[in-house]
C-alpha cells in the first residue's frame, strides 16, 4: 500500500519501522478505518507462538513427519526417515 509523506514523518518521529507496520497490518484487529494491535493481542499472539515453537520442536525431534492424503482425506502418517526402500531390497 502506498504511504503518504505524513506517515513517513510520523514513523521517523515515533521510531516506527516498516516491519512494525507490516506486523500490525497482518495481525492487528480492524476497527473501522484503523488496524489496532494492542498489548493484550500481542500477549495472546506470543503465547500462541510459544506453543507453536514447542510443536515444531516435537516434529523436528522425530526427524520430520510425512502426511499422505488423497481425495481430501488423510490416509496415513510416518516419520520422514522411517522407511528406506533400499534396506527392504537388501533383506531379500
Amino acid at each position: 500500500m502506498a504511504k503518504t509523506r505524513h506517515i513517513h514523518q510520523r514513523m521517523s518521529q515515533r521510531g516506527v519501522t516498516e516491519r512494525m507496520l507490516e506486523i500490525v497490518t497482518e495481525f492487528g484487529m480492524v476497527q473501522g478505518d484503523k488496524v489496532v494491535l494492542d498489548k493484550k493481542n500481542i500477549d495472546a499472539l506470543l503465547i500462541g507462538m510459544e506453543k507453536l515453537k514447542k510443536d515444531f520442536i516435537k516434529v523436528r525431534d522425530k526427524g520430520g513427519l510425512v502426511v499422505v492424503e488423497a481425495n481430501d482425506k488423510l490416509i496415513t502418517t510416518y516419520n520422514v526417515d522411517s522407511f528406506d526402500r533400499s534396506k527392504k531390497k537388501m533383506r531379500h
